[in-house]
C-alpha cells in the first residue's frame, strides 16, 4: 500500500531537530490559527513562562488614552511629510547671496527639509514602538537556538504567529490607529517618492545651449576678459593670477572673475560658489614630457594646465595632487587622473578624463581662459558624447 504525498509528513530541517510529534500536511489544513501559533511555539522549542494582554477588558477609558496617544505621533509624522513634500517641491531653493532679499529663504531651504523628513521618521518609529509597548501583551518567552534554514512547518506556523499577534493586540478594532498609520506610511512614501523623482521634473536642458549642464561661469560674455584668480576669504579682494605666483610642481585652485563684477558682491561670491566654477591650476616642472589631446594642444600655456576640479565619477572635488607622478587624486571613491594625459582617468571608478579649461595669458601678464570648457564637466550622463 502507498501513502498519498498529501499525508506524507513536510520536510524536517534544522530548525526542528526533534519534535514530539510533526504534523503532516493534512493535519495542519485542519488547524486553526489558534492551534498553528501554539504548534509554532512548540517547534520552536519556544516555553511562554508569562502572557498577559494589555488590555484585558476592552474598551476602557486608559485603553482609549493609549491608542489616541499612538495615533497621535502617526498624525505628526504624517504631517511633517506634508510639510517635507511643501518645502521641497515649492520652498525658495536657488541661490540668494548674503544680504540680498530672499537669502534668508534661501538658507531655511536646507534645513527645514531635513527637519521635515527627520521628524516624519522619527514619529513615524515612535508610533510604531508604542503600539507595540502599550498594546502587545507582556510575554516572556525562551527558547533554543537552532542553526539552519526553517522547514515548511515552521514557515507556515509562523504566519500565524504574526496573525495571532494581530489578534491578541485587537489590531482589527483599533480603526483610528490603522487610518494615522497608513496615512503616516502613506504619506512619507509620497515624499520619498517625489523626492526620487523630483530632478527628473524640473527640466535640466531650460535654455537649450545655455542650460547649466552645458555652461559654466568661464563662459566669455560680450567678449569680456575671463580673469582666474584665487580665494583669499574675502571675496571682495581680488587676487589674480600671474605665471609667476605659482611654483613648478604645484597646484591652485582659481576661479573666473570679470572686471564688471568688481564691487559687485552678489556677483563675485556666486563666482567663487558656483559649483562647476572651480579648477585646478596646475604647473608641471619643466621638461616633463606630456601627452596632448586631439583638438585641445593649445590649451594649456607653457607648463601650465587648468583642469575642472569636479570628479567625472559623482561629483567630488578632485583635490590632491601628487607632484612626482603627476597625479590627480579625488578622495571620494579614489579616482586618479594624469595631468600629463589631458587629465586622463588611470585608475578608479571614473571613466572620463577631466575637461580641460583653455588658458593663455594676456598683455598684463595675467593668466586669462580663452574660452569655456569644450564638453560638460562632472559626472557624465546620457546626452555626453565621447571621452
Amino acid at each position: 500500500m502507498t501513502t498519498s504525498r498529501h499525508d506524507e509528513p513536510p520536510s524536517l530541517g534544522a530548525e526542528n531537530p526533534s519534535p514530539a510529534h510533526v504534523p503532516t500536511r493534512a493535519e495542519l489544513d485542519d488547524m486553526g490559527p489558534e492551534e498553528l501559533a501554539v504548534l509554532a511555539a512548540r517547534l520552536d522549542d519556544v516555553e511562554i513562562v508569562h502572557n498577559q494582554r494589555k488590555w484585558p477588558v476592552p474598551g476602557t477609558r486608559a485603553e482609549k488614552r493609549a491608542e489616541r496617544a499612538v495615533a497621535l505621533w502617526f498624525l505628526i509624522s504624517a504631517l511633517s511629510a506634508v510639510a517635507f513634500i511643501g518645502v521641497f517641491l515649492f520652498w525658495p531653493y536657488e541661490y540668494v547671496a548674503p544680504g540680498q532679499p530672499g537669502h534668508q529663504l534661501y538658507s531655511a531651504y536646507t534645513p527645514l527639509v531635513g527637519l521635515f523628513f527627520g521628524l516624519s521618521v522619527l514619529a513615524l518609529g515612535i508610533g510604531v514602538i508604542s503600539y507595540v509597548k502599550k498594546f502587545f501583551p507582556d510575554e516572556v518567552s525562551v527558547q533554543q537556538r537552532h542553526d539552519g534554514p526553517s522547514d515548511e512547518v515552521a514557515r507556515r506556523t509562523v504566519i500565524a504567529q504574526l496573525a495571532k499577534a494581530g489578534k491578541d493586540t485587537d489590531i482589527a478594532r483599533r480603526s483610528l490607529i490603522k487610518r494615522t498609520a497608513g496615512l503616516a506610511a502613506g504619506v512619507f512614501g509620497l515624499g520619498l517618492g517625489i523626492a526620487a523623482v523630483a530632478p527628473l521634473i524640473r527640466d535640466p536642458w531650460k535654455g537649450r545651449e545655455e542650460a547649466d549642464l552645458w555652461v559654466t561661469g568661464w563662459k566669455p560674455v560680450n567678449g569680456e576678459t575671463v580673469y582666474l584668480r584665487y580665494d583669499t576669504g574675502d571675496p571682495s579682494e581680488i587676487a589674480l593670477v600671474r605665471p609667476e605666483d605659482q611654483d613648478p610642481g604645484s597646484m591652485m585652485t582659481v576661479f573666473p572673475f570679470r572686471e564688471s563684477e568688481r564691487g559687485d558682491e552678489e556677483a563675485l561670491v556666486k563666482a567663487l560658489r558656483k559649483s562647476d566654477n572651480p579648477v585646478m591650476l596646475i604647473r608641471l616642472r619643466p621638461g616633463t614630457p606630456v601627452t596632448l589631446r586631439e583638438g585641445q594642444e593649445d590649451f594649456h600655456h607653457g607648463d601650465y594646465y587648468a583642469f575642472s576640479k569636479i570628479c567625472t565619477h559623482l561629483g567630488c572635488p578632485t583635490s590632491l595632487f601628487e607632484s612626482q607622478t603627476n597625479r590627480i587624486l579625488c578622495p571620494c571613491h579614489q579616482s586618479q587622473f594624469i595631468a600629463t594625459e589631458y587629465g586622463k582617468p588611470v585608475f578608479g571608478p571614473a571613466a572620463r578624463p577631466l575637461p580641460q579649461l583653455p588658458i593663455t595669458v594676456n598683455d598684463e601678464g595675467y593668466l586669462v581662459a580663452t574660452g569655456d570648457f569644450p564638453e560638460a564637466i562632472g559626472p557624465s550622463f546620457w546626452e555626453i558624447h565621447g571621452s
